[in-house]
């Protein structure tokens, strides 16, 4: 099975009570899913986190940030299973992740809006999630992240658009 691009596998994530949640009114099985993520300008770490890095891991994440500037866009096409449980939590073609915890705002069978708290490796990010059920063989939806020291503008901002394939999971 393919991956999801190290950004969106580091940010979905769910710790969602399952009675919260309304499944989204879409079918189980193989699905396409394009993702586009697009880093922003100000999508820099926070100066006071790169103090605390060795000035070898400072480069690196300076080389990183540089090379994200230059190409802030990126789109990656996987194939991905979508089970009942996925369904269920709340969070389809996402990934759990235990550094965050979100709140369900909105919850019907064809949209799920939550707002997310998350820490990794020190940093502090909030984020704000919506997937539309477009049909049962269609959906869409978006994820936007926001440091603490960008307040209101997004620091990275992933879109998706996912279209079923059939009941069989086989990704290869």
């Amino acid at each position: 099975m393919r991956r999801i691009s190290l950004v969106a596998a580091l940010t979905l994530c769910v710790s969602v009570a399952a009675h919260k949640v309304v499944p989204l009114n879409l079918k189980t099985g193989l699905w396409e899913v394009t993702t586009t993520t697009f880093a922003g300008d100000d999508n820099m770490l926070p100066a006071a986190l790169l103090q605390k890095l060795t000035p070898e891991q400072r480069a690196r994440v300076e080389e990183r940030m540089k090379a994200r500037s230059a190409d802030p866009q990126k789109t990656i096409n996987a194939k991905q299973c979508l089970t009942k449980q996925e369904l269920e939590r709340g969070m389809p073609f996402r990934r759990v992740q235990k550094s965050c915890s979100w709140a369900v705002l909105t919850s019907t069978s064809s949209r799920v809006e939550m707002r997310g708290k998350c820490v990794d490796q020190g940093m502090k990010t909030q984020r704000a999630l919506r997937i539309d059920a477009l049909n049962p063989e269609e959906a869409e939806g978006s994820l936007q992240f926001f440091t603490e020291s960008q307040g209101t503008t997004p620091a990275t901002t992933s879109t998706f658009k996912a279209k079923w394939i059939g009941p069989l999971c086989r990704t290869r």
